[in-house]
């Protein structure tokens, strides 16, 4: 069973918006699909005191950044650190260029669909 994320929606999204020229918001919600990957893979991954400290003070950067080093560890993939840091130049540098927008988004889709894999993997477990 394939599910659709909140991420996947994300994307979707955002290419909307970068197909109409709106590189700005565009690039919010490719971070946000972003931002929610980490989250599922912290979810699947079991990463509980990941979990335990977004109850505590929610989902801030540093939090997200505990997440994706733990995530990598688990995994044995650096190649999401690389993934991550794409997400945070769409979040925190302006006005960049729509080629600039449309090559770290790739690093984007890349991270969701690791983090669907691993959600959809899940899913089969429990039916």
């Amino acid at each position: 069973m394939l599910i659709q994320t909140s991420s996947d929606v994300l994307l979707s999204i955002a290419d909307d918006l970068l197909s109409r020229g709106d590189v700005a918001h565009a690039s919010e919600k490719y971070y946000k699909a972003a931002e929610e990957a980490i989250k599922l893979l912290t979810i699947n991954l079991g990463l509980k005191d990941i979990l335990n400290i977004a109850k505590e003070s929610g989902w801030d950067l540093a939090t997200l950044h505990k997440a994706v080093t733990e995530i990598c560890k688990k995994l044995n993939n650096e190649d999401i650190f690389e993934y991550w840091e794409s997400a945070i130049v769409l979040l925190t540098v302006e006005n960049l260029s729509l080629d600039v927008v449309k090559d770290e988004a790739e690093n984007v889709r890349k991270l969701v669909k690791i983090s669907d894999e691993i959600a959809n993997r899940e899913l089969d477990k429990r039916s």
